[in-house]
Formats: structure tokens, sequence, C-alpha cells
């Protein structure tokens, strides 16, 4: 079994907002693959996906982001799977719109979603997607609370399909293949 937890704040009034492009990928997948999220007992909501002989749980926290560890918790207590098989997707204010960076593991950065993470599991060492969502700003905490653009809504229609092929290839080939694949800017030539 593999997870995916995508990272973000719960509400509408969120739903656009650079910080929630975790949920936004899942979203995403939910669409592509045409599954239902339910609630769960914790505080998330899942979505069960199969992919050839492999299962998948989707899973978007419903805690905000600085408490995102507790609900990765109750779901590792409950599907007790190693690591190595979940995937956290977080947004990344030091890499530029359009990046994608897979890693093995790694500090938090900075970002409080992987601080929480990192408290709750006591450990580092589990895979994650950074997405890019730009550096054009003077408070970072205001600008991962603000609303994507126009624009990167709509070069997100864009990134957000290989961001997917990003994780079938990390579920079918393993983390490696992923970084190889997919870690880089797929805007970088363009002016954005």
């Amino acid at each position: 079994m593999y997870i995916v937890f995508g990272l973000g704040n719960p509400g509408r009034q969120y739903q656009l907002f650079r910080h929630n492009i975790g949920f936004m990928l899942l979203d995403y997948l939910q669409e592509y693959y045409k599954i239902p999220f339910y609630p769960a007992k914790g505080d998330y909501y899942f979505a069960n996906l199969k992919m050839d002989s492999s299962e998948v749980l989707l899973v978007k926290p419903m805690t905000y982001m600085n408490l995102s560890g507790v609900a990765v918790r109750q779901v590792l207590d409950q599907y007790p799977v190693p690591l190595e098989n979940i995937m956290v997707v977080v947004d990344d204010f030091q890499l530029p719109f359009g990046t994608l960076r897979f890693r093995k593991k790694g500090s938090d950065g900075g970002h409080n979603g992987l601080k929480s993470i990192i408290y709750h599991l006591q450990s580092e060492e589990f895979p994650r997607l950074r997405m890019g969502i730009g550096n054009n700003f003077e408070n970072p905490s205001e600008y991962v609370l603000s609303p994507f653009t126009q624009h990167e809504l709509q070069k997100l229609q864009d990134l957000l399909p290989v961001a997917r092929k990003g994780i079938v290839t990390w579920i079918k080939k393993g983390i490696d293949q992923a970084m190889s694949d997919f870690n880089r800017n797929f805007f970088e030539a363009e002016i954005i």
C-alpha cells in the first residue's frame, strides 16, 4: 500500500491559495481517477485508488497546515506502512513556480506542515514532493496564504498532470526514478 498526503488548509476560503497546492494535486487525482473522497473517523478525508496491483490511499488532513502531523499519525496508526511508502505533497516558496522536487527524506525546510509531520513521526525519513509556488514576496507567511493569480491557475492546469505522472512513477518505479524524471522547473523556458 502507498499513501499520498496532500497538505493544505480546509475551507473554501483557502481553496486556491498557494499553501493549498497539495490539496489541489489530490483534487486533480480525484477528478482524473474519478474516485470520491470520504470523511474518516480521524481528522482527514481519504480516497482509495487501485493502480495496477498497488493499493493507493489519497489523504487530505483536515487539521490545518500546522497540525498536519496529527492526521498523518492517525492514518499511519490505522495503515502501518513503511515510511518509504508515503508521499507528502507540499508547497515550497523557495522553489520557482512550476518546479517539482521529489526528495527521499529531509528537513522541514521551514515548512510548518512538514515540521508537524516530522514531530509526530519522530522521523525525517519519508519521501515528499515539494511543488514550487514562486518566491516573489516580501512576507513569506502572507505570500503562502494568498491566492494564485489567474495566470498561475492556468499554468497549474499544465503542471498538475505532470505531478500526477511523477506520483505514478514513484509508485511503479521508485523515488529515484521519480527524482530523475521529474525534478526540474517545467516552466523555466517561459516568462511567467
